[in-house]
């Protein structure tokens, strides 16, 4: 079996065998070799060697865009989380090396960048989502800059202006009402998933990577700790596989007081420590299932139908109308800056504008 983030493997005659990629066809498809030993640790030492040939070896003037990403994937893979990287080899495989995979770099120039950017923009992609991807062309450059001795041929790429995201679609004040009450007198392992999101603002992946030993009921404390997520496997292809992994960034590891109206729904149902809560047992359930209940259950309370993550930036809402202070909600949610919270998290309400209204008003008054 391969030891995760390698591609080392033990044959069926005992040796071991470990996979390197040794460069690419015409058609820009990888090419593969393998080095083989009696050991784990002996073919480790061979791959380590052949990478290192491979990199002596390299002309960087004959580099095309995508042996440059392949290198730099190969390098971001040691300090950034398996997810982290799985999302970045889907945009560039999906985006970026359909059109520039066979460019050099050295013939690469701002205008065929400028124009790569505009035509992802003419695809019906978000601003944003062109921007995630122009930031990864930028990093690319700029290993090859700091490597290679080829130039930043990213400096003066025009980057896309990300336009301010619609707030997201909620339920209304009466139908979360209705939510919460359902949820207070069924709760169940079936959905005290969606009450622990909807009470603490914990994301999906958070909730299904709870475990009740991160649950101290004597404290009355949640601990978030890990997080469940289906990413592509191996090469950004449509395969996927589930991951439990640390969560989104180091501010998303944090304690949060448990609500007085859940302690006793959660004491109740308390099971086997090492057992993840959603499951009830040792392998967690996925975040796509906990949506499809969430959905179907919205369905049958005949209410208007969300996401998941709308569930978080209810509570985000909810907290700032009840006069929480916006740093503490911003540890709550497990931002790294209270401006996330605040451009993201925190929705303005009619009502709520045409109640500051009011209270102006009466400040003519006085």
């Amino acid at each position: 079996m391969a030891r995760r983030g390698e591609n080392i493997y033990k044959r069926k005659d005992g040796r071991w065998e470990g996979r390197y990629k040794s460069g690419f066809y015409s058609n820009g498809k990888t090419k593969y070799a393998s080095v083989y030993g009696k050991s784990y640790t002996e073919v480790k030492t061979l791959l380590a060697g052949k990478k290192d040939e491979l990199i002596k070896a390299i002309t960087p003037c004959c580099l095309t865009v995508n042996e440059l990403f392949d290198l730099w994937l190969n390098d971001r893979c040691a300090c950034s989380k398996e997810s982290t990287v799985a999302n970045y080899r889907m945009k560039i495989e999906k985006h970026i090396l359909p059109l520039l995979g066979g460019v050099r770099y050295k013939d690469l120039t701002t205008i065929i960048l400028n124009g790569f950017v505009s035509q992802k923009m003419s695809e019906g992609l978000s601003a944003k989502y062109v921007y995630d991807i122009a930031v990864l062309l930028k990093s690319i450059c700029k290993y090859a800059d700091r490597h290679y001795n080829c130039g930043n041929k990213a400096e003066y790429m025009d980057m896309p202006k990300k336009e301010k995201l619609p707030e997201k679609a909620l339920l209304s004040h009466t139908e979360r009402e209705k939510l919460i009450r359902f949820l207070m007198t069924n709760c169940s392992l079936k959905y005290v998933g969606i009450l622990l999101s909807a009470s603490t603002g914990m994301r999906i992946g958070e909730v299904c990577g709870l475990k009740w030993s991160d649950i101290d009921l004597e404290k009355r404390i949640i601990t978030v700790k890990r997080t469940v997520q289906r990413i592509s496997d191996k090469s950004g292809g449509t395969a996927t596989r589930i991951v439990v992994t640390s969560p989104k960034s180091k501010s998303s590891v944090r304690e949060i007081p448990i609500p007085d109206a859940i302690f006793a729904i959660l004491l109740k149902l308390a099971g086997k420590s090492d057992a993840y809560i959603l499951s009830d047992s040792t392998e967690p359930l996925e975040p796509r299932a906990l949506q499809y209940r969430f959905k179907a259950l919205l369905k049958s309370l005949n209410t208007t139908c969300v996401t998941f993550h709308s569930l978080r930036h209810s509570f985000a809402t909810t907290c700032i109308e009840i006069g929480v202070d916006i740093k503490t909600l911003s540890e709550l949610l497990g931002h790294s800056s209270v401006e996330i919270t605040l451009n993201r998290y925190v929705h303005s309400s009619l009502k709520r504008k045409a109640e500051c209204m009011r209270m102006f008003s009466a400040s003519f008054a006085a």
